[in-house]
């Protein structure tokens, strides 16, 4: 099969995308769907933030697309990290077909990732990471068992995108109520802030290695 992976430029997971190539015969990496001038049996549309056209969809004969939740629940921004701060440690993920909807395409596979319910934001990361990657390899390995889509089923609901300002921590609540927002946010781009008296303070997480103390 020819298979193509797709993602945005900037982004976390590009040494993941890279690492997937790495990992599928002649695969081939691209950061905009523009790039893609031929014709592909699987695209693998992963972290990628921009609106794909019908005409460059059609071009190949399946584009897949991973999204951390139980689609039609939980579509739109940063699902995973939504459940988290909601305290799930049971993550569904689902592959679907890109269309010019809001992930609303046909699914090929959902399941679950695991967490312990202490990991942070790199961790977090890198197990979404691994995750899709093991999805990807999964649909071809087993592309007779997957192949055939199903419609989406249930009621559905969207998660909205999160900015700097939901990495705020409130001050008349503990740490340990609010370990699931510590957890998500990550230290250089959104780090967890609080305010005191119109002045505003960073904190940083991090996981001490009891071992080197």
């Amino acid at each position: 099969m020819k298979v193509a992976i797709l993602t945005s430029t900037n982004q976390w997971f590009i040494p993941y995308a890279k690492e997937l190539e790495m990992k599928i015969q002649n695969a081939k990496l691209f950061f905009t769907h523009k790039e893609i001038d031929e014709s592909f049996d699987i695209v693998f549309i992963l972290s990628y933030h921009n609106l794909i056209e019908d005409k460059y969809l059609k071009a190949h004969k399946y584009n897949l697309v991973i999204h951390e939740s139980a689609l039609p629940k939980g579509k739109g921004w940063a699902p995973m990290f939504w459940q988290v701060l909601d305290g799930e440690n049971k993550i569904p993920f689902t592959m679907f077909e890109a269309s010019q909807g809001v992930d609303n395409g046909d699914i090929y596979m959902q399941k679950i990732l695991k967490l312990t319910g202490y990991e942070l934001n790199s961790e977090l990361r890198k197990k979404q990471a691994d995750f899709t990657i093991g999805m990807c390899l999964e649909f071809l390995n087993n592309y007779e068992k997957y192949k055939i889509p199903v419609k989406q089923n249930g009621i559905e609901s969207f998660y909205s995108k999160r900015t700097v300002k939901d990495s705020e921590l409130n001050v008349n609540k503990s740490l340990k109520e609010q370990f699931n927002l510590l957890r998500i946010v990550d230290n250089e781009s959104y780090p967890a802030f609080f305010k005191i008296n119109n002045k505003e303070y960073k904190i940083k997480i991090e996981e001490v290695d009891n071992e080197i103390r």
